[in-house]
């Protein structure tokens, strides 16, 4: 009878494994992959308009971006130890960024800004090496280097620039 029961238990145990194994497996797998290769990203506030809205849902590249490296104009997120921050790469280590009436100069030379909306008031800076300068798109209503100096790229989460949510406004977004 007491054998009879273990086999019991033992049998309903292999049972379970095998029923819900696969989803704990995968579920296993999801929370890897979500933690080292790819995440969700919310949008708050409105410091790159028009490029990203509030209330945007994003894909944050946590792997990518270390093998290709940082690119001016890239979306990257970063945490800068209070909150996390979307904001566009300016500046690239041993740069010198300068904005002069509203006009970029990288190095001296002029460069194309077709992202930033509003007035960039005038300021000129050196980036460091393993730091990165980064604008708001909407430079009159946002909190980035200008204020909190440039960041490591330690502080950098990851690249993002596909929107998934809302449907309406799915794809990339540059």
């Amino acid at each position: 009878m007491e054998e009879e029961k273990k086999e019991k238990k033992e049998n309903q145990f292999i049972r379970i494994v095998k029923e819900y194994g696969p989803y704990l497996f995968l579920l296993i797998l999801i929370l890897l992959f979500k933690k080292y290769y790819y995440s969700p990203v919310y949008v708050s506030g409105e410091s790159m308009m028009s490029t990203l809205h509030d209330g945007d849902i994003m894909i944050l590249d946590v792997v990518g971006y270390r093998h290709d490296g940082l690119k001016r104009f890239d979306i990257v997120v970063i945490d800068n130890g209070k909150e996390m921050l979307i904001k566009r790469v300016i500046g690239l280590p041993g740069e010198t960024i300068e904005y002069q009436e509203n006009q970029l100069y990288v190095d001296g030379k002029k460069v194309k800004d077709i992202y930033g909306n509003g007035n960039t008031e005038s300021f000129q800076v050196t980036v460091p090496a393993d730091e990165y300068f980064v604008l708001g798109d909407n430079r009159e209503n946002s909190m980035d280097s200008r204020f909190f100096g440039p960041f490591s790229k330690k502080e950098i989460l990851g690249r993002t620039k596909l929107v998934l949510f809302p449907f309406g406004r799915f794809g990339n977004k540059k």
